[in-house]
């Protein structure tokens, strides 16, 4: 195995783990370092989607109490069966539309220039989610992810599939969708991490079932870097991200997103970056 593309891979892995839980998008970072690093063929997009799982692998070992707790529960506990619902329920719209326009938007959208766009619409979203959340407490109804509905649970299903365009982020969706929706800060993101184990699980073997005819048993090293990178970097991203929310808000990552988005905008423009699609 060549070890420059071994190197690419550990960075892959952790671009991310670093941004798959942060509202600022995974698939779009991957899609730009890709751009950047030369590893953007098929394979690497079938690698991008694949080593999402060591960052949920970060999630379990994190929510590892109430994920055994809930799953011991399910038999007997009507709380724990209606969290594990809700759950499923939120999970479903994003099969749904994946399966239905995937390929499609896989064709077209996956492009630096619109991750770019995504990511300074999204800015201004979170912006407005944070203030309309500061200016109307009221609104928020929602403080743990046990108080919530099956319609709550299909509304933000319903957010994550906005994540299907690259740029928009899974989790940023997620959470600033939920926030809108009426959950706290806190419930959203929490919520967030516990859809993100079967939509990415899900994801990533479906990927890999589907492209299986362009991998070989040669590539374990190269997926086994990445998963490992992505794992470790989104542990210590998951652990730093519930402290921040403890205390701070969105904000500072919707200006990022701002501001990244316009380099991306300006560099391409001027062919500064080749940001090959």
């Amino acid at each position: 195995m060549d070890i420059v593309l071994l190197i690419k891979a550990a960075i892959m892995g952790m671009v991310e783990g670093l941004t798959e839980f942060l509202p600022i998008s995974s698939t779009g970072h991957l899609i730009l370092a890709g751009a950047l690093l030369g590893f953007d063929d098929d394979k690497a997009k079938v690698f991008d989607i694949a080593i999402q799982t060591g960052a949920i692998f970060a999630v379990i070992l994190v929510y590892w109490q109430k994920i055994r707790d809930t799953v011991l529960a399910l038999p007997t506990e009507r709380q724990a069966q209606r969290f594990a619902l809700n759950v499923l329920i939120a999970f479903f719209p994003a099969v749904i539309l994946g399966l239905l326009y995937g390929k499609a938007i896989k064709a077209h959208l996956f492009t630096p220039v619109v991750v770019a766009s995504m990511f300074i619409i999204g800015g201004f979203i979170i912006i407005w989610a944070e203030r309309r959340q500061r200016n109307k407490p009221s609104a928020t109804r929602i403080h743990d992810v046990e108080s919530m509905t099956a319609l709550d649970a299909l509304k933000v299903g319903l957010a994550q599939c906005t994540a299907m365009i690259p740029g928009m982020s899974r989790s940023g969706a997620t959470i600033i969708g939920g926030m809108l929706l009426g959950l706290s800060r806190k419930a959203a993101t929490d919520f967030s991490f516990y859809l993100a184990i079967p939509t990415l699980i899900g994801a990533g073997a479906y990927s890999l079932f589907k492209d299986r005819a362009l991998l070989s048993w040669a590539d374990v090293p190269l997926f086994g870097i990445g998963l490992v990178m992505s794992f470790l970097s989104a542990w210590l991203c998951i652990r730093w991200l519930l402290r921040y929310i403890a205390s701070h808000s969105f904000v500072g990552f919707a200006y990022y997103r701002i501001v990244f988005g316009i380099v991306v905008l300006a560099t391409a423009w001027t062919g500064t970056v080749n940001w090959a699609a």
